[in-house]
């Protein structure tokens, strides 16, 4: 038996590496076809090896290299699946660090990624509806409306006559995900194991974030949550809105909700033809994703100018349409405290405050010198400070952060993922509409607006209201805590155990001190419980509080 357990053990991990290796072949083989060599070989790292390109057989055997090598790129990458046309996305949206030709190809996987055929999608709306597409809406549309790299959309109308879009996963996408998700905690593995910098940046952990994000974008019924929740927290607002979702036609893999129509955030003539007010839109942008950040803690974290489109029926007040809600981000309590204490340290130029943060916060190692560190930020912030975005090189920012980053072993924090690639891909958007933009004259009010209002009563009200049900269980065990209390410090003890002349004095003492510590508490809850329902006047709630709080004092146990 045990010899038999073991074969199978051993047959169980052969085949993910088998799985493994044959991924890495038909990535490599999808590399080679498509002409590729030439990117691969232009990395430092590989150019001594170059010669070991001519030894490859795919080398030899059908290589394309007759077509623009942007064109080549995006095909290979939309060949080998989501997670690389997800990437693909993303960096499309910094143009302004790739070279022109790539940029614009790149561009097109945003929502021209090829569609599956309409057979497939009508087979898939029956499996998830148990009845054929015409049974379920008064209209359906096979030829697709867009197309990306985890689904694609169809135009439809519901029998009630609500025009909306019919989003579809594409079939075989989480084998597809699975796979290679496996080639990039094999990476990680590797680079952990070889390269002396993984320690500082944890690959295995980013990948292990990643999975999580791209494993809940696979569930369209969470991302019908997630477009239901982001529409709450904007219902009404003049910058933003958020179609509404018909709960009744979600599934795992059929997501329905309301058509919108709008200009793309990236065409800039229609924007210009439309004369809609370029600058408020920018600033709006700014401000809607301070607002999701740190207002909210919900936010859109998947930003390509795809998923973007512009109401211009007011040109002066133009508002965002937001659509594919799959991945959204949030942070915790402290991440997004220590955050916004950094932008406003930043924005006030406190680089010693900046400095601090980051060592209290654990993101640099503890025996950081902060005036070291300081001087180093200092060096960084204060050439782009106030300055609009076309002035800023956004890729001599980075190289410097960088460099910054590896002088005082800076950990990469995983949790961080979603929001530095959101920011990353806001500042592209920002700097390809609207160039002359501020980010930080922009920024900081509806910062310093939120950190002013976390401070205040109204969010102290707020937090006592989350904490209510607590607060009621602790009040009703109260009488039976405060029992145990006095029985526990009762003078009815066996009289070997004290002087009777001791006993004497602690029976006069203990009695008011019993008495001061009953009161204190029940003050102290009865401010709490009158903050934490909102009743009026909330003076009587922190006097109640304060009350408590000085009985308590009076109460305690004296030498």
């Amino acid at each position: 038996m045990p010899a038999r357990a073991a074969a199978g053990c051993n047959r169980n991990m052969t085949m993910p590496r088998l799985r493994l290796l044959l991924r890495l072949l038909a990535i490599q083989r999808v590399l080679f076809r498509h002409g590729l060599d030439e990117f691969i070989v232009q990395i430092h790292l590989f150019r001594p090896f170059r010669f070991l390109l001519y030894l490859w057989p795919f080398y030899w055997l059908g290589r394309d290299t007759g077509r623009p090598r942007a064109q080549r790129l995006r095909e290979a990458l939309q060949e080998l699946g989501p997670i690389y046309v997800k990437f693909g996305q993303s960096v499309s949206t910094r143009q302004d660090l790739l070279p022109a030709d790539i940029g614009a190809e790149l561009a097109k996987l945003q929502d021209q990624v090829p569609p599956f055929p309409s057979a497939q999608a009508l087979a898939e709306v029956a499996r998830a509806y148990g009845r054929p597409a015409s049974d379920v809406f008064a209209h359906f549309e096979e030829r697709a409306l867009a197309a990306a790299s985890i689904a694609q959309v169809h135009a439809a109308r519901l029998p009630g006559g609500e025009d909306v879009v019919v989003k579809i996963l594409r079939p075989r996408v989480r084998e597809q995900v699975e796979q290679d998700l496996e080639v990039l905690y094999a990476v990680a593995r590797l680079a952990e194991r070889w390269w002396r910098e993984s320690r500082r940046l944890r690959p295995v952990e980013l990948v292990a974030e990643y999975e999580k994000t791209i494993i809940n974008e696979l569930d369209l019924m969470r991302e019908t949550a997630n477009a239901a929740q982001l529409r709450r927290n904007f219902e009404g607002d003049p910058k933003l809105y958020v179609p509404q979702v018909y709960w009744d036609y979600c599934r795992p893999s059929v997501m329905v909700m309301e058509r919108i129509h709008g200009i793309p955030i990236d065409d800039m003539p229609a924007l210009l033809a439309a004369k809609v007010n370029i600058a408020r839109l920018a600033a709006n942008g700014v401000a809607i994703f301070f607002t999701q950040v740190f207002r909210d803690n919900f936010f859109h974290a998947d930003m390509h100018p795809g998923n973007i489109f512009v109401d211009a029926r007011d040109p002066e007040h133009p508002k965002y349409c937001a659509v594919d809600f799959g991945i959204v981000g949030t942070l915790s309590e402290g991440d997004r405290r220590y955050l916004a204490e950094n932008f406003l340290a930043f924005f006030d130029r406190d680089y010693q405050r900046v400095a601090q943060l980051h060592v209290d916060s654990q993101w640099v190692p503890p025996g950081t010198r902060v005036d070291e560190f300081e001087s180093a930020i200092r060096s960084v912030c204060e050439p782009v400070f106030n300055k609009p975005l076309k002035d800023i090189s956004f890729g001599q920012v980075l190289l410097r952060l960088f460099q910054t980053a590896r002088q005082f072993d800076m950990e990469v924090q995983p949790q961080l993922m979603l929001l530095q690639k959101t920011l990353v891909q806001i500042e592209g958007l920002g700097r390809a509409l609207y160039p002359e933009l501020d980010l930080w004259e922009t920024g900081y009010p509806v910062l310093k607006a939120w950190v002013r209002e976390q401070a205040g009563p109204r969010a102290t009200l707020r937090r006592l209201r989350r904490e209510l049900p607590d607060l009621r269980y602790a009040l009703e065990k109260l009488p039976g805590a405060l029992q145990r209390f006095v029985e526990a410090n009762s003078t009815d003890r066996p009289a070997a155990t004290t002087p009777p002349e001791q006993a004497s004095t602690g029976s006069r003492g203990s009695a008011p001190s019993r008495y001061w510590l009953g009161t204190g508490s029940t003050l102290l809850l009865a401010g709490v419980l009158f903050l934490g329902l909102g009743a009026s006047p909330h003076w009587v709630g922190w006097a109640l509080g304060l009350a408590g709080l000085a009985a308590l004092w009076a109460g305690r146990p004296r030498p």
